[in-house]
């Protein structure tokens, strides 16, 4: 099943770590089959609140995403974002093809007692 990244980052001030980091990084999602969905777009809040900008990465499962964040090849990258940038990243299942919310609230609405 398709996995994804949210990366939510906070002062995203361009320096050379920054740069660099940019550079490097898909070099290390490749060989982990990663791409890009969004990459620091501005953001329209319409509910909440949302200091920063959003990247939205798509691997191809869960195994693929959590093997790409541990690979030497892109902790060795981590310490020029980190330095600077603050933020909070997850990764999560997409859901399966042909996927219906209303099957997901019968299932809820059964078990409500």
């Amino acid at each position: 099943m398709t996995a994804y990244a949210i990366a939510h980052l906070k002062n995203t001030a361009a320096n050379a770590d920054v740069v660099d980091y940019i550079a490097r990084i898909q070099g290390t999602m490749d060989p982990f089959q990663g791409r890009f969905l969004a990459h620091g777009p501005k953001v329209e809040v319409i509910e909440g609140e949302w200091p920063g900008t959003v990247v939205l990465l798509e691997f191809p499962d869960a195994d693929a995403a959590r093997a790409w964040y541990a690979s030497p090849e892109y902790q060795e990258i981590l310490p020029l974002r980190l330095r600077h940038i603050d933020g909070d990243i997850i990764l999560f299942d997409g859901v399966p093809p042909g996927y219906d919310a209303t099957i997901t609230a019968e299932r809820m609405r059964a078990n409500l007692g």
